[in-house]
């Protein structure tokens, strides 16, 4: 079976649903296992061969976009996130983890930190 030939009985299924008053999209089981095989070796998964056939529109989404606001909208979460647990560890109050807000590091020399020196007996 050609690439054409799958195309065109993907197409005849398609038509002769729509006769019989089914508004959907031809299955897999209204094909026998060989022209299943025909059709997704040629045409990709069951999808992308409707797609391939013009049955069914192709997807408008980017993956690669769609993954990019993804990414976008956690960083956008997560920054709120820290506004907030900042916002309530400034007032002293526990953290959202409801452990106390730790002090900001501050730059060694200053405090006097180090390694506490050992005194001798």
């Amino acid at each position: 079976m050609t690439k054409q030939e799958c195309i065109g009985l993907l197409r005849q299924v398609s038509r002769e649903l729509w006769e019989r008053g089914e508004a959907r999209y031809p299955k897999r089981s209204d094909f026998s296992a060989e022209a299943v095989v025909a059709i997704k070796a040629h045409l990709g998964p069951w999808p992308r061969a409707l797609e391939a056939a013009g049955i069914k529109p192709p997807r408008e989404d980017d993956r690669m976009a769609r993954n990019r606001e993804k990414r976008i909208r956690a960083k956008r979460r997560r920054r709120e996130a820290m506004k907030r647990s900042a916002a309530v560890t400034a007032d002293g109050q526990p953290g959202p983890t409801g452990l106390p807000a730790q002090e900001p590091d501050e730059p060694p020399g200053e405090t006097g930190g180090g390694t506490p020196e050992r005194t001798r007996q």
